[in-house]
């Protein structure tokens, strides 16, 4: 039986597997994408959907900027749920404050837009967040959210449509991947075969099947986070991505590009978010309900299952804590709460050649939906050289 063969076949359904093939797919060629699922599970689903460049650092921001534009461009051929409503970055105190405007001092020598708002005008657009939480802000209009759960399937369908040289199979756990003579040639659990010139390997967090004895000794990680949902609450209006005191002393950029954030103090009430890496996002689905989080816990990526599957009460009850002292939420509004989990790594992504054919593009950790789309055009290009 003649087997077909595909210039690339790529490993993992993800976002940042799906942008390689996106961009390879623009280079004309023929793109054969295997997911494990019925449908992608992992990171890319279980996260805020948020496009937030403002708030990474180095060649990440710039990844992240040219995925504006990409997202920008699918979204006007096709509905991918990406809605223009923008980031803001809710300073709560004079520390907070004097690191959104060393962050804004950052981006005038980048050219990024960016606008400073007043205690007034947070208020005037978002009337739910407490007064006595809220100073200033430094807001990204140009930045997007989507609907993590939505946004996979629908370029999927997109790729599917526009780009006949595009083969996509769910339920396909890739079992092998080698580089024989001459191209390489991947096998599947169920026995099937498929043959290619090159493949490129986006596998997430599951370091059980291909590869292990790499990934054991990688310096990978896993992050855990916790996040929790409401029900729709159709009488707060919350557009764009929120982010508060607590991002805007984790997040990368403030680390990188403002000379007090070494410097500030931690506040007493802020000593166990921390601890748990907490730190509070809000996030309005179209729906009216309001994803909150969200919290980190690590392990060693061959350690995975040291973090447990379940959502720890105790956790969730401090960030609900927290964000009630930002915004107003009805008692019993939660409705559900779920587990997310990402891989890292301290040189942000893992970028092994396992020889000239094969190659593994993972942990890009909590990067993905903002980053990958341009991070991925990078790689294409750079393979293809």
């Amino acid at each position: 039986m003649h087997t077909k063969k595909y210039d690339l076949i790529i490993v993992g359904g993800g976002i940042l597997g799906t942008f390689h093939a996106y961009h390879a797919l623009k280079k004309g060629l023929s793109v054969l994408q295997l997911e494990k699922d019925c449908f992608p599970t992992g990171s890319t689903v279980r996260n805020f959907g948020q496009v937030v460049p403002s708030g990474m650092a180095g060649d990440w921001f710039d990844y992240g900027a040219r995925g504006l534009e990409i997202y920008n461009t699918i979204q006007s051929e096709f509905d991918i749920s990406v809605r223009n409503n923008g980031s803001f970055y809710i300073a709560s105190d004079d520390d907070e404050v004097k690191i959104i405007h060393e962050l804004a001092a950052h981006y005038n020598t980048k050219g990024y837009s960016h606008e400073m708002w007043g205690k007034k005008q947070i208020l005037s657009a978002f009337p739910h967040l407490k007064s006595d939480y809220v100073r200033e802000s430094i807001v990204f209009k140009q930045e997007l959210s989507v609907e993590p759960e939505t946004m996979i399937h629908r370029l999927h369908i997109y790729l599917k449509q526009k780009f006949e040289r595009y083969t996509l199979h769910y339920n396909t756990t890739v079992l092998e991947c080698e580089s024989p003579s001459q191209g390489v040639k991947v096998t599947a659990t169920d026995k099937q075969v498929f043959e290619g010139e090159k493949a490129i390997i986006c596998n997430g967090y599951e370091f059980k099947i291909l590869f292990r004895e790499l990934f054991n000794d990688s310096d990978l990680e896993i992050s855990k986070l916790q996040m929790l949902r409401t029900i729709p609450l159709k009488e707060i209006n919350l557009p764009g991505n929120i982010l508060t005191g607590l991002t805007i002393r984790r997040y990368e950029s403030f680390e990188a590009y403002c000379p007090s954030f070494h410097n500030i103090p931690t506040p007493t009430h802020y000593g166990e978010l921390k601890q748990w890496g907490i730190h509070i996002l809000f996030k309005q689905a179209l729906d009216g309900s309001i994803i909150i989080g969200d919290s980190h816990e690590y392990a060693p990526a061959n350690r995975f299952e040291e973090l447990g599957f379940t959502s720890q009460q105790f956790i969730n009850e401090l960030m609900l804590a927290e964000a009630n002292r930002i915004l107003s939420l009805p008692s019993h509004s939660i409705a559900t709460t779920w587990s997310g989990f990402y891989s890292q790594h301290k040189h942000h992504i893992v970028e092994h050649d396992i020889d000239a054919r094969i190659h593994i593009r993972t942990g890009i950790g909590g990067k993905g939906m903002t980053a990958s789309a341009g991070y991925a055009e990078k790689s294409v290009a750079s393979l293809y050289a």
